[in-house]
């Protein structure tokens, strides 16, 4: 049987979120790309689950066949909804990060300051390809450190078992419409309006 993902919602309404968010990005931004780019992800998520149940496996190739693409699909749109969920859950706050405490100290721990930490994020997120993300990782397989890192597209330099908590979403339909080509004022802003508090308790959910 076919697994239905949910569209999850934001930690504040539609209305809530044109003020919230109105330094990082413009209201129609917030609305677009919430209830019409997101929410795509999550429908054709799962409607290649649908379609797995019938896909002819015996077809099967490393050239072209149904299973394969709906299999490429499939990561594509998961990690797309996934990162988007991160991304508004971590926006609409002051910045203030003496309101996540633990996930500060550990920030700093690894990356000497928390200025440190918001100079590699910056340059990461600014580097990704004109479709792409910054991320605060905790690489909970390998290191057990926390890393940025830099993903292009969904996927392309995804960690296998890292846990996003601070995902930044550098595709240009994120910014366009308020800031033009300022993709370095975007993630400024971006930072400028982290809620911290609700950082801090992703951070000790999935870390501690």
């Amino acid at each position: 049987m076919a697994y239905e993902y949910k569209f999850n919602p934001r930690p504040y309404s539609d209305e809530e979120a044109k003020e919230l968010l109105k330094n990082i990005i413009s209201p129609e931004t917030s609305d677009w790309h919430y209830n019409k780019h997101h929410k795509g992800y999550v429908v054709a998520l799962n409607n290649i689950e649908k379609a797995l149940e019938n896909a002819d496996r015996a077809a099967a190739n490393g050239n072209y066949s149904e299973i394969g693409e709906l299999k490429r699909r499939y990561t594509w749109n998961h990690s797309g909804a996934l990162l988007h969920d991160v991304y508004w859950y971590v926006m609409g706050g002051d910045g203030d990060p003496s309101k996540g405490p633990e996930v500060v100290a550990a920030i700093e721990k690894e990356f000497g300051s928390f200025e440190k930490w918001k100079e590699d994020f910056k340059a990461t997120a600014f580097s990704a390809k004109l479709s792409g993300w910054g991320l605060l990782v905790w690489d909970q397989l390998y290191s057990g450190r926390l890393l940025n890192v830099l993903v292009d597209e969904h996927q392309y330099g995804a960690i296998w078992g890292g846990i996003p908590l601070i995902a930044c979403d550098v595709f240009e339909h994120a910014y366009y419409h308020k800031d033009g080509p300022g993709r370095a004022a975007y993630i400024d802003n971006f930072l400028n309006g982290l809620h911290w508090g609700r950082i801090n308790e992703r951070f000790k959910k999935y870390v501690k």
